[in-house]
């Protein structure tokens, strides 16, 4: 047999035998027999090394230092999910998704496993990319490193699609996990705290040949793709399995909401069970066309769900109390614990919140305090246990009232439990806090700069206020500690790059108290510039459209302070955009118009459609209203949508006669 050829049926067999031993779990060959077909190949391809395929089961072990990782857009975004601890919670799941459509609705269980999310990218059967979720739009390129997961397949096999994208959670099994502690203990190494912590770190590991050493594991549980074998989720994932993807065993297929609460109540109990950990259920819709037909929120998906498992309750000390100010002045108090575990995890810290729940709680320092993670994520103080409380600890709980970082006296307004600090310009952690949300992704997308570099130059007096990212320059920054000649052209750049962002994102990254994202494109497409949205009366501001009273004292209040209004001609002069760029709309036909987009269209897709109503002027509802100027009906539309549109004499088009009003 030529060499060519060898290699090739030992990559397969190989191929094969990984599969049969990390994903099903039935191997067919002994230890000793995988290692001969192992060793043949390796030989092989040292020997003839014009034969090199990247995609060999050898390159699993990984070697190459990756000097850092890169980022990438998702293809679509990796949103969290809403969560849910109860029952009821889960039938007003059912009762609000059925609103939305008149068919019947199947659900799909999977368990929520505690560990790290990835979107894997294969193009004609091969793996060609991996992305961390990120922060849901774009993700580290850890390509390198999952290759060398053994449950997840280089090459696929079967009647697979050209080109999709299937997402999973990356983790660490309970015996592997402790097998790797056994290790760090002979070498007094300090042992991990949690499964899920290590898969994560090891997943960002520099090596991906100690990546390889780790055993990381992998689930898959979602396809994304135009030419899916089905139109059902559930079907999907059993086809994926044909094509080598360790696919769950226990997935579940549910007929109503009924079956989704008995498997949750089933899993609770059964939890520990497992030679892994999770920590709640995740319920999606089955069908493909009703989860497009659903949407998404701003932040979740509509047709899907998290059911969190109740929390473990662990009892500690509170030792002390020390307060944190954030970027709006809002003052935290933070209770420091006595170090305890909890759920895998070595809290010593917990939020307060405020002072209302100080005083609910009626925690005083030297109590001994039951805590739980909330949401098995963030730690919370749940109660006092008096029994154990020392009758000499009689003393209440006296909230501060001058700011513990520059004593500005502290205020509290009507019906907030929040304190603030007003020293807004001169309170360091707020001048911090307003550089760092400035720099981030979601507003200038200053990537090269981050939390300890903004201290760093806060520090040296180089930035003290936003505006200054402006005059840095390179003589100014590359004689510090920790700034490199490569690192300061990286960030320079970024900040001239940052001048072309959209006047929405600058009017976000300014941090006007409740003025987000979304809130920022209402006010960009209303006003359309800075200089009207200055001169905008407050009843302007308020009769708005989505605005209202709230949002509209917050931006009087803001724009009353010259120092702000310094502060954004000091931005303009830097060549900042504080203007919507008209070419964005590709006409104003629809201006005026509330448009509501209903059904399953073809020659668009829904979100294209709404792109379009955006572009040409028009507002996009979600719902029927006096206020509809017309629906944009695509098949499947509800009857009670067009029993309400009749009612109200709304007109409906079709995509085509939409499109035709357009083009």
């Amino acid at each position: 047999m030529n060499p060519e050829k060898k290699i090739k049926l030992l990559r397969e067999d190989i191929q094969l035998h990984n599969h049969r031993y990390y994903v099903l779990s039935q191997p067919t060959i002994s230890d000793f027999e995988f290692d001969q077909l192992y060793d043949e190949l390796l030989r092989l391809e040292s020997q003839y090394p014009e034969y090199d395929d990247q995609n060999s089961p050898t390159k699993r072990v990984g070697s190459d230092v990756i000097s850092e990782f890169k980022s990438f857009s998702h293809v679509e975004p990796m949103l969290s999910l809403s969560n849910t601890y109860s029952e009821k919670e889960l039938l007003d799941f059912d009762t609000r998704l059925k609103k939305l459509t008149n068919d019947p609705i199947q659900y799909v269980c999977e368990l929520k496993y505690d560990g790290v999310s990835i979107s894997i990218e294969y193009k004609n059967g091969i793996l060609v990319q991996a992305l961390t979720r990120g922060d849901g739009v774009k993700g580290d390129d850890v390509t390198n490193n999952v290759k060398t997961i053994k449950s997840i397949p280089l090459k696929l096999q079967g009647d697979f699609p050209d080109h999709f994208f299937i997402r999973g959670e990356i983790f660490l099994n309970l015996k592997t996990f402790a097998e790797l502690n056994s290790q760090r203990k002979k070498k007094n190494l300090t042992l991990f705290s949690n499964p899920r912590n290590t898969a994560s770190g090891t997943l960002k590991m520099q090596k991906s040949s100690e990546v390889a050493k780790r055993n990381l594991d992998c689930y898959l549980y979602y396809i994304i793709g135009k030419n899916l074998p089905s139109k059902c989720h559930y079907e999907n994932l059993q086809k994926a399995k044909k094509w080598g993807f360790k696919i769950p065993s226990e997935i579940n297929l549910k007929k109503d909401i009924h079956g989704v609460v008995s498997f949750t109540k089933y899993w609770e109990e059964k939890k520990l069970n497992l030679p892994f950990e999770i920590d709640g259920v995740v319920i999606k819709v089955n069908s493909l066309i009703q989860q497009k037909n659903m949407g998404f929120t701003s932040k979740f998906p509509r047709w899907a769900i998290a059911y969190k498992f109740k929390t473990q309750q662990v009892e500690t000390i509170l030792e002390s109390i020390s307060y944190q100010v954030g970027r709006t002045g809002a003052v935290t108090p933070v209770a420091n614990l006595k170090p305890v575990n909890i759920s895998g995890t070595i809290v010593k810290r917990a939020s307060l919140h405020n002072a209302d729940q100080i005083f609910k709680l009626d925690v005083r320092v030297g109590d001994h305090v039951f805590l739980e993670k909330g949401g098995e994520i963030i730690p919370k103080i749940v109660g006092v246990n008096l029994a154990k409380r020392n009758l000499f600890n009689n003393q209440e709980l006296i909230f501060i009232n001058r700011c513990p970082e520059c004593d500005y006296l502290l205020e509290r307004n009507d019906g907030e439990a929040q304190h603030y600090c007003r020293n807004h310009n001169y309170c360091p952690p707020q001048i911090k806090g307003k550089i760092e949300h400035f720099v981030s992704r979601k507003a200038m997308n200053i990537d090269s700069i981050g939390k300890k570099q903004i201290e760093k130059l806060y520090n040296e007096g180089l930035l003290t206020q936003i505006s200054d990212l402006y005059s840095l320059r390179k003589n100014d920054l590359i004689n510090l500690r920790g700034f490199e000649e490569t690192s300061v052209e990286k960030l320079l750049f970024a900040i001239q790059s940052s001048k072309k962002v959209k006047f929405e994102k600058v009017l976000f990254a300014l941090g006007i108290r409740f003025v987000g994202e979304t809130v920022a494109k209402i006010i960009v497409k209303q006003f359309k510039s800075i200089d009207r949205l200055l001169k905008a009366s407050f009843e302007d501001l308020k009769m708005a459209d989505e605005i209202g009273e709230k949002i509209a004292y917050s931006i009087k209040e803001y724009f009353a302070d010259e120092k702000n209004i310094f502060l954004i001609n000091s931005l303009k002069s830097n060549g900042l955009q504080f203007e919507l760029e008209e070419q964005l709309f590709s006409s104003q036909i629809l201006e005026g118009k509330s448009i509501v987009v209903s059904g399953v269209f073809f020659k668009k897709s829904r979100s294209e459609i709404k792109n379009i109503v955006e572009q040409n002027g028009g507002k996009n509802s979600s719902s029927i209203s006096t206020k509809t100027s017309f629906i944009i009906a695509g098949k499947n539309m509800g009857p009670k949508k067009r029993i309400l549109a009749g009612q109200l004499g709304i007109k409906l088009l079709t995509e085509d006669d939409f499109l035709a009003m357009i083009y």
